[in-house]
Order: structure tokens, then sequence, then C-alpha cells
């Protein structure tokens, strides 16, 4: 075997490099364009690399050395807008980022370092740009370009822009800056104008944008007009509406079908019912008649607004013009006739459709059923009901809810339950509201067996009995004839162990507002003596109850017992248990509880805050500045009460004189806002009180002295002798 030769390397036969490029051939460096990767050993060192003059075609988005520190766009819809941008755009918008979206010399520099920035290429930066600062900015450098001029694209990119930041009076401005510039404005660019307030409902801007065109004399198409009309309908600006309309006829332009329907269904909102049959006549004359659609249309604006004759008018309009009702169209009628009180009439409509042949929905049941139930008419809720299931349809649970509360109301409690039944082996998972027409039903017929087994039941489909039992108090309390049958069924809830704080608390505050304070009281009692957890708003009923018997030391107890709970009592509390001090005479204690409210509730009543103003008024003793205050009460509907004279009471002891104080008085007597007796009862008042300032400051000042002991010593004499 001959010796081989050891090979030599290849002789290169072209430049390792980069190729020249050309027009054709632009040089890039990998990343999103190619795959190419650097020959270099990134370990190697070498002498610091020096700058080189920037070049555009070098530059790729991807592989900036100043991104690596930097995160993308924390809008994950703006970082993926930016991702399809091109490379000068990217570019464009990585300066504004790096440079933290702030306008200035810096941003400039790396701007100046492209050739130049096409009007293209501005539009394509301002649509994903939502500084509008910085891109009006940047929309002003780019005009200031030797040569350079905005085209359509770019204002219309800028308009956009400004819209989409809320500067819509400034996106408004961008047809008088295209005239400035020497490009006067199309009707494209007000239509993006209309468009864009319209979208937001602003429709006195969109007049504004068509008063700017008739400025420029662009006169708008037929489909502009509409839209103009449109959104001035849609913002209750039908009389623009109807001018612009005016204006419309004016330029010799045809309506279409879009146009007669833009103004009918405004009229029918508006409830301009002869002027809309007058749109219908000329409509039905210049162009053709309305369609089932169009008819629905104005059936549906008009039972929103609760007219119904006039729903039943444009009825009989669409059988004059011998146009067939479909489902929808008697859906939208019968569904608004009964939510109006007119079942009756929604009921035949009904009775049509059957006899018609035409497919009954499901909710058209719904809502005649509650109708009819809603009239006492539970006969024909129920057959309603069975020929909902002979249709096949399943009766939902709001059905079955509305004929068990009918049948409830009616005492048909056995088949009512029976009802409740079928709802619990469809799974259809009744709630409290199916439940409570069948616990008041027992309750008002004494049926208390019943009561306890249906709650029972409940309790095996895991309902929250005692939440659940709570509404059913509060629901039963709210008629106030049902207050003491309440009471009754307590009691027998009360042997089972179904008693509890926010029940007792319920009923409290129901007998309170009846005036039956004793037994609130007696309620408060048992609960105490159950050792149950009293709250807070179970003192504050008793507070009030023990101030309408009387008992302000057991009402003040109880405030105490509150606050060693470290929480607040209620607002009625507060101003119940400081009312009471008044009549008593404790002005001071009064006070004191009037600066406690408004420190702890956030918004307490308006005497009470006027109550301070009235203190601090006292400081001067003229008793002009107090009438001043009073006089403001008067007029802000608050005539003054107990706790407004004891204010001033307290404040004229403190820092006027019985004079001023009877001035005062003497003033409310006057203009009849205190009666003669209640003038004579606060002058007593105001003496009583002045005279126990007086031997306060006097047993201070003793005090003070040391002569407290002297006095004492003086005082044993005279009761020796």
């Amino acid at each position: 075997m001959p010796p081989q030769t050891p090979q030599r390397p290849p002789k290169p036969y072209f430049f390792y490099g980069h190729r020249k490029p050309s027009q054709n051939r632009p040089t890039v460096y990998g990343g999103f364009f190619s795959n190419r990767q650097s020959l270099r050993n990134p370990n190697s060192t070498s002498e610091p690399h020096q700058s080189q003059p920037f070049n555009v075609q070098k530059w790729d988005p991807h592989y900036l050395p100043s991104q690596k520190t930097q995160s993308p766009p924390s809008d994950p819809k703006t970082f993926q807008l930016q991702r399809h941008l091109s490379p000068i755009a990217r570019f464009i918008t990585d300066a504004f980022h790096k440079n933290q979206f702030h306008w200035g010399p810096r941003v400039v520099t790396e701007l100046s370092k492209l050739r130049r920035v096409t009007p293209d290429l501005v539009a394509e930066v301002l649509k994903v740009e939502n500084n509008p600062t910085l891109a009006s900015k940047f929309f002003h450098w780019a005009g200031k370009q030797k040569g350079y001029k905005h085209n359509f694209a770019s204002y219309n990119a800028l308009a956009y822009c400004l819209s989409r930041n809320n500067l819509f009076r400034a996106a408004d401005q961008v047809p008088e800056l295209m005239d400035s510039q020497g490009k006067p404005p199309t009707e494209k660019q007000f239509e993006i104008l209309i468009r864009m307030h319209a979208d937001c409902n602003r429709g006195l801007r969109v007049f504004h944008v068509y008063q700017k065109m008739k400025k420029f004399g662009i006169l708008p198409r037929v489909f502009l007009y509409n839209k103009i009309m449109d959104a001035l309908v849609k913002t209750n600006c039908l009389d623009l509406a109807l001018s612009v309309y005016e204006e419309f006829k004016g330029h010799g332009l045809v309506e279409e079908s879009v146009t007669y329907m833009i103004l009918i269904k405004g009229l029918c909102k508006a409830g301009r019912i002869a002027e809309m049959l007058e749109i219908l006549e000329k409509m039905r004359r210049n162009l053709c008649k309305p369609d089932v659609f169009a008819y629905t249309a104005m059936i549906r604006v008009l039972a929103a607004e609760r007219n119904l004759d006039a729903c039943l008018r444009v009825w009989e309009e669409m059988k004059k013009d011998l146009v067939e009702a479909d489902v929808m169209a008697y859906v939208t009628l019968i569904m608004g006739l009964c939510k109006g009180g007119r079942v009756v009439r929604g009921y035949k409509l009904f009775r049509e459709m059957k006899e018609n042949g035409i497919l009954i929905d499901r909710a058209i049941y719904g809502v005649l059923i509650e109708g009819l139930v809603g009239e006492g008419k539970v006969g024909k809720a129920c057959d309603l009901l069975k020929d909902l299931v002979d249709s096949g349809y399943r009766a939902d649970l709001g059905i079955y809810n509305s004929i068990i509360g009918g049948l409830c109301r009616v005492k048909q409690f056995d088949k009512a339950y029976k009802l409740f039944e079928v709802t619990v082996q469809d799974d259809l998972a009744p709630d409290f509201s199916t439940v409570n027409p069948l616990l008041v039903c027992c309750a008002e017929m004494g049926r208390m067996d019943n009561f306890f087994k249906l709650l029972a039941q409940t309790e095996k489909l895991k309902f929250s009995v005692a939440a659940d039992l709570e509404k059913f108090f509060e629901f039963l309390v709210g008629k106030e004839e049902r207050i003491m049958m309440a009471l009754d069924v307590f009691e027998e809830l009360k042997g089972k162990g179904y008693s509890s704080v926010p029940i007792y608390n319920i009923l409290m505050g129901a007998l309170l507002e009846i005036g039956e304070v004793k037994k609130a009281l007696y309620l408060f009692g048992e609960m105490r003596g159950l050792n149950l957890e009293v709250n807070s708003l179970s003192f504050s009923i008793a507070i009030q109850c023990h101030v309408e018997s009387g008992e302000i030391l057991e009402a003040c107890e109880c405030h105490n017992k509150i606050i060693e709970m470290y929480q607040v009592p209620s607002v009625a509390a507060y101003n119940c248990l400081t009312k009471g001090l008044c009549k008593i005479g404790e002005i001071d204690a009064a006070m004191m509880l009037v600066r406690d409210c408004l420190g702890n509730v956030a918004s307490g009543p308006t005497e009470f805050k006027y109550a301070l103003t009235i203190l601090h008024v006292c400081r001067s003793g003229e008793a002009e500045k107090i009438i001043e205050v009073l006089n403001e009460m008067t007029q802000e509907g608050c005539p003054p009460n107990e706790v407004i004279c004891s204010a001033i009471i307290s404040g004229m002891c403190k820092h006027g004189t019985l004079e001023e104080a009877r001035k005062v008085f003497t003033n409310l007597g006057e203009r009849k806002l205190l009666t003669e007796a209640n003038t004579i009862v606060y002058d007593e008042i105001l003496i009583e009180h002045m005279k126990k300032k007086t031997a306060d400051l006097v047993l201070s000042g003793l005090k003070f002295f040391g002569l407290e002991s002297k006095l004492k010593a003086k005082g044993c004499k005279l009761l020796s002798s």
C-alpha cells in the first residue's frame, strides 16, 4: 500500500465574511433575518471597540445591546403590536422606551441617526403609541424634516391616537391642522371623528364635527348622514337629529330605509307618536312598507319606554300593512304588555299565537305566568304550566317560584308543597325564594307541624337554615300586622332550639317601631338570661327602648356595655340617648355623646354637626351670631330641637351670659320655632345649668387655694347646730 501524503487544508476560494451589500442583497447579521452565527470566540480578548457611524441596515431590533437589561412593554397587547412593526418603526419605539417615554434631546439624537422618516412610518408608529404627548411631539418633529409632508394616513393615525387616550377635543382639531399645513381634509377624516364620537356616545361632539364639516364645504354622503342622526338619537338629542334631517332634505339627498328607521325609533323613544306616524307614512309613500323586523324594533323601543298604547297602535299599523308577525314580534309585544300590567291583552295574543301555529318560546310562558300570578289568577297560571310541560318544555325555577308564591297567597299550601317537591326531584336547586312563601303560609295558617317538616327538609338539602330563618323573620315583620304573628312563631321555634341573636334583634326592632317597648325589653332580658352573645345592635335597640320608657340610667348602662365591647352604638341609639339626656337636664353628658358620635360615625346626624358649630360660635358670647347659625339650619330644613337648645345652654353658660342666651330663646319663640311652654322650660334649665357651672367653678377655686377642708368644717358646724 503506497504511503499517503498528508492532506493540506483546502485553499479558500472566496472571502469568508460579509459580502458587499447591494440593492437586492442587504447585509444582515442574524437573529430575525437568518440563523447565521458569529465565528468569533466569545472568550477572546481584544482591543476596546471603537464606535462606528450608525447604519440602519445593520440594526437588528431583536439583538439590541441595550435591550438585554430592559423588559418588554408591560401591556401584552402593545408588545404583540410592536412585534409586527417594521425594523425602523421598532427602532423608533425602542428609542422612546429607552428614554422612559419622555421627549427630549436624547430621543431627538436617536431619531437623527435615521436618514429619513416617511409619512407611512409615522402612521405605523402612531398606531401603537399610547402616550399622546410623545406622539404629538414625534408627529411635529417628523413634519419639520426637509421636503416632508404628512399624508392622510399619518393625520388619521394622530387622530386615532388622541381619541384613544380620551383627548377627543384635540382630535377634533386635526382637520384645522391639516388645512393649515396645506392638506385640506376630506370627508374621510370627518367620518373617522364621527365614528369615534358615536362609539363613545358623545352626541354633541358628533354634531360639532358635523358643523365643522359644513365650514369646510364638505357634503356628507347618505351613509354618513345616517351615522350622524343615529348618534344623536341614541344620546337623546332628537331635536338636533331632526334639524340634521331637514338639512339632509335641503341638499336633495334621498332617504334610505335606515334613515327612516333611525328617525322613527328616535320619535318612538321620545313618545312623539303623531310625528312617528307621519314619518312612517312618508316611508310607505316614498320607499317601501316597513318589514316585520322594522315593526319589531319600533315595538321594542316603545315597550322599553312603557308606552303600551303606542305599542298596540304600531301593532295595528303592522296588520294594516299586511305584515305577518313572527315569533320575535309576538315575544316583544307580549313581554312588554305583561311587564306593563296588561296581562289579559298579552294572554289574548298568546292564544292568537297558538291558533296561528307559531312556535311559542318558554320566555312567553314565564312572563305570562308571572303576570297572571301577580293579578291573582293562579288557576290560569297553573293551566299555562301544564300547557308548557305538554309542549315539551321544562319549567325553570323562576316559573315554579311564581306559582308556588301565588298558591301560598290563596292558602293552597298542599298544591304549593307538591310543586316544591317537583323542583327537588327535577334538581332545579330550590332556594330561599322558593321556601319562604311556604313558611309564611304555614305561619299564617298555624300549621307549625308542616313548618318544622319543611325546615327539616331544607336541612337535608343543605340549606343554611339559620340564615334563611333570619330572612324569613325580616320578611314577616315587613308588614305591621304580621309582627305579633312573628312573635308567636318565634315562641314555637325557641322550643326547637332555633333561637338566635339576629332573630331577637329583628323582633326587637320591629316591636320598637310599633311602640311595643315593654315587649322589646322583655325579649332583650330573655336574650341576656339565655347567656347569648349579645352584640352592639341588641344594646343599641335596648338603648332606644329604655329612653322611650324614660329609663335614662338603664340606657346609659347599655351604652357603657357597648363601649366595653370596643364597639360603637348605632346612629339612632346615639340620637335617642342624647335627646333623653337633654330632656333630664344632663347637658354636659349630652354634648359628650355628640362629640363621641361624630368622632366614631362616618356621617352623623345633621343636628349634631350644627350643635358643635353652635358650641364654637358661643365662644364669642354674642346672640346674633348664634341666630345666624340657626337661620342657616332652618334654611337647610333642620329646625332646632332638644340637642340644639342644649348646645346653646352649654355654650352660653361656659362662654356667655344669661341675657344673651335668653335673647336666642326669645328669638326662637317669636319665630314659632319654640312653643311658649318649651321656652319657659329651657329658661329654667338654663338657670339651673348656670348655677351648677358657677358652683363647680367656686369648688374648683377652693380646691386650688386649699380651702376645701375649711368649707367642710363649716358645713359640719351648720349641720350640728
